[in-house]
């Protein structure tokens, strides 16, 4: 009976989580349960909770966590300043001639917005208030709209500076770090947030382009899917006033990730940078004012705390499913798997983009991946891509229907008239898209170790 408990702990817990309990007080509520039992019938030893305090007073001490709250105000100060609406509409004024033109407007500042917030359902939803009433105006096929704002909005998993990989950064460093302690190695090496980093921005440009020849594609074959803006809804904004829309906040990301890059700045300093940056940013070219400041303050500090509530209580799941055992099961179970390392990476990655379905990358990433992370790494796996395999992976989980997380946010903001079969059907070529992208990265690693 013993050897099922890590799974009766485990199916507990996604039950709970179906029902829509709350993730951070489920994840302790049962954990703790489970200990109780445990103890109570001596299958469970008590000094395992001994660690939760040290664990705690660690991740109150990790520097490298203290990066989440500095990008989400970041993010969220740009949204609420406004700049995103006017980039958007300087860019559409721009290209707006063109067939396309506005979708591939719409991607562009995705892109930017993903690069400046990394916050995806902040991304989509701006996106779908601002770009798709003018768009389905102008006469674009709904499908084609929508998928392009679903994934224009999920850049911000996989362009750097995103927020996913920060977590991923400091999960991996510690899941790494045991994987060597665990094969004798005592002066383990390090993955850093910075590394991730370096890694995911190639791939996302990638993605990038893999998306733009797509928009260009059906606006060449089909341009009744994606017709130039008629001139009454065109602006007349200059070439000069869209650089004066997209220079300052592309000179923030520029700021932000050059000085990560350089090895000027750790993430951390430069969050900062980014935050202050965002602010001033705001009180210059957008609509600041004292109630928006505390407004994001106040957002910023409800994230962070659900980000860190959750870390909490995936420290004290993992303790309880290290206390019996769950962890030599992993290991066991996925390096005994048929095809070695590749189908122990197949099993993984498609594991996760199926919980990617139903609970939010947060708990993917300090639930399930310091769980699986160190028998794959200590396989041999590169940690750097492995991480930015995993970005990835949830990015494509959030584009998927029945349960993608950006069609939700979508359905959410779009007018009555665009159907949710228009929004899964729409979003279909570019999941191919990112399906492609993960096999790109399988086969040719080199895209994020060169």
């Amino acid at each position: 009976m013993q050897a099922f408990l890590p799974l009766l702990l485990f199916l507990a817990l996604a039950a709970a989580l179906l029902l829509g309990l709350p993730v951070a007080f489920t994840l302790a509520g049962v954990s703790l349960a489970f200990a109780g039992i445990g103890i109570l019938t001596g299958t469970f030893d008590a000094s395992f909770l001994d660690a939760f305090p040290n664990r705690l007073f660690g991740t109150m001490g990790n520097e490298t966590l203290l990066a989440v709250p500095l990008f989400v105000f970041m993010g969220v100060m740009l949204e609420r300043s406004k700049i995103a609406e006017r980039l958007l509409t300087s860019m559409a004024t721009l290209f707006g001639s063109l067939r396309g033109g506005l979708a591939i407007s719409v991607l562009l500042v995705g892109a930017v917005l993903a690069a400046s917030t990394g916050i995806v359902g902040a991304t989509v939803v701006t996106m779908g208030l601002i770009a798709l009433p003018t768009m389905l105006r102008a006469g674009y096929d709904p499908k084609l709209a929508a998928g392009t704002i679903c994934s224009a909005g999920t850049l911000g998993q996989i362009i750097p500076p995103s927020v996913i990989l920060v977590l991923l950064g400091d999960v991996l460093s510690n899941a790494y770090q045991k994987a060597q302690l665990d094969q004798g190695l005592f002066s383990p090496k390090s993955v850093s947030v910075g590394d991730l980093f370096a890694g995911a921005l190639l791939p996302g440009l990638v993605l990038v382009g893999g998306y733009l020849a797509y928009l260009i594609g059906v606006a060449w074959l089909q341009p009744q899917r994606a017709p130039a803006l008629p001139a009454e809804m065109r602006g007349n904004a200059s070439v000069l006033e869209a650089l004066q829309a997209l220079v300052p906040p592309m000179a923030l990301v520029l700021a932000v990730l050059g000085s990560i890059l350089a090895g000027i700045a750790t993430p951390t300093e430069a969050a900062a940078i980014g935050a202050v940056g965002a602010t001033v940013l705001a009180a210059i070219g957008g609509e600041l004012s004292w109630r928006g400041v505390r407004e994001t303050a106040e957002r910023t500090a409800l994230i962070t705390s659900m980000v860190y509530m959750i870390l909490i209580a995936a420290t004290l799941f993992s303790l309880v499913f290290r206390g019996y055992g769950g962890d030599d099961y992993i290991h066991e179970a996925l390096t005994g798997l048929p095809g070695g390392v590749v189908g122990a990476l197949i099993i993984v990655n498609l594991t996760i983009f199926l919980l990617g379905f139903l609970i939010d990358f947060i708990e993917i990433v300090f639930i399930v991946v310091p769980l699986v992370a160190p028998p794959l790494l200590a396989l041999g796996v590169d940690p750097v891509w492995l991480g930015v395999l995993f970005a990835m992976n949830l990015q494509t989980s959030f584009l998927t229907p029945p349960f993608g997380f950006a069609l939700f946010y979508l359905r959410g903001v779009a007018p009555a008239e665009l159907s949710t079969g228009a929004i899964y059907r729409g979003v279909v070529p570019f999941i191919v898209i990112q399906l492609s992208m993960l096999v790109l990265l399988a086969v040719w690693p080199e895209l994020v170790l060169r």
